[in-house]
């Protein structure tokens, strides 16, 4: 088990942490911005993520500055011009979104994309940088006890770990959720994604584009894009094969990633043809819930609204999580139970019209056939740079995220 931090904070006022990916170690940077002391419990033995880019909306960006890593978050960020939307049957444009100057001016903070390894990064190197954040691995939490005035949380093996609170940031199959909620497993969608990471150089030439890049087609679709200082492009590619079971990870062959996509134009197919080391996951979500809160207990990103990739804004939403808890842990007093209600309350919504729209989206923009696709095309062909700008405000507008509801709803 391995201990970094602030070992002699107090705990009846530290807050307990279960996880230690990203929502759980930017909640603990923003306690540590309203000087409150946490210890994050993570069951891996060492503290990482897997998997490859993530997308950062200017709501991301607005999260970093609140949580105190603005500055390195930036620093490893690769900016990027547009979005774009293709169409995977024929090959042409669909849609182009620009993220210039006018966009940066709107949302007031930028579009990138990072490599989620390189995210967690900064938000661990802040934790370790930090007296008040102690970090500890090898520890499982598997369910919790609580009474008026303290929470705990209870280890696989025998262990218990006592604060103030307790926050379960463990992800789509939270033990802690299981506890609160109780709502069983996760919803099994049956979309598979496979993830891959080249090097620039192997990307066909025609396609390094400074961009966001979605092939939209029947039953799949297929997205690249620059990370790490342009030395590499991100692959991810998806479709339907009615998978039965999660899946998180595994290696797979380069010929069962073709199997789905037999179907698109060669231009859009030969992206795959360049993708190495194929790693598999089978795409789960749930239905909003509004319990989110038990006494002294809580759950916050994945644990509390797992979502689909189809909006990109798991990170972002956790991340927003973690500076909506802290500020209402400060505006209440450290009053937790009061706190954590109004942390629900203010959040609760937002997330839920995420987790239901990345469902939509995918649905009825990144999937259809046929004629549906044809509307898609013809609908989106038709909005201006501002009409995009402005059905994205109330996802990116967030410029007063902590100060109150209405940026956030």
């Amino acid at each position: 088990m391995t201990h970094v931090g602030g070992s002699e904070m107090s705990t009846q006022r530290r807050i307990v942490i279960a996880g230690g990916g990203i929502g759980g170690l930017a909640t603990a940077m923003g306690l540590a911005q309203k000087n409150i002391p946490s210890i994050v419990l993570e069951r891996a033995a060492e503290l990482g993520e897997i998997g490859a880019g993530i997308q950062l909306g200017p709501n991301a960006f607005h999260a970093f500055d609140y949580l105190g890593v603005g500055d390195a978050a930036r620093e490893m960020a690769v900016y990027i011009d547009a979005l774009k939307l293709m169409d995977a049957m024929t090959g042409e444009s669909i849609a182009t979104v620009p993220l210039d100057a006018p966009f940066r001016a709107r949302f007031k903070n930028p579009y990138a994309v990072i490599h989620r390894g390189d995210l967690h990064g900064v938000f661990l190197k802040a934790c370790r940088a930090n007296p008040l954040v102690e970090l500890r691995t090898s520890c499982e939490v598997v369910g919790y006890e609580q009474t008026k005035d303290s929470a705990t949380a209870l280890l696989k093996d025998g262990a218990r770990v006592e604060g103030s609170a307790l926050v379960g940031a463990d992800g789509l199959f939270s033990r802690v959720r299981a506890q609160l909620v109780g709502d069983g497993a996760p919803r099994v969608t049956g979309h598979t994604t496979y993830r891959s990471v080249i090097p620039t150089e192997k990307m066909p030439e025609e396609l390094r584009w400074n961009a966001a890049t979605l092939w939209a087609g029947p039953k799949c679709h297929l997205v690249h894009y620059p990370l790490s200082g342009w030395k590499y492009f991100n692959l991810v590619v998806t479709y339907h094969n009615n998978a039965p079971e999660p899946v998180a990870g595994k290696p797979v062959t380069h010929e069962e990633v073709k199997q789905g996509f037999q179907h698109i134009a060669p231009v859009a197919r030969q992206i795959i043809e360049h993708g190495v080391d194929w790693k598999l996951w089978v795409l789960c979500d749930r239905d909003p819930v509004l319990n989110w809160v038990d006494g002294r207990v809580t759950i916050l990103g994945d644990a509390a609204h797992p979502t689909l990739q189809y909006m990109a804004q798991g990170a972002c939403m956790a991340m927003e999580d973690a500076v909506r808890l802290a500020h209402e842990l400060e505006a209440h007093g450290g009053d937790v139970p009061i706190a954590f209600e109004q942390y629900r309350m203010k959040r609760v919504h937002r997330t839920a019209r995420i987790q239901i729209q990345s469902r939509l989206v995918g649905d009825h923009i990144y999937h259809p056939a046929g004629g549906h696709a044809a509307l898609r095309n013809a609908m989106m062909r038709s909005m201006s740079p501002d009409d995009y700008y402005d059905a994205l405000q109330w996802l990116y507008g967030g410029s007063g995220l902590a100060e109150g509801s209405s940026a956030i709803r």
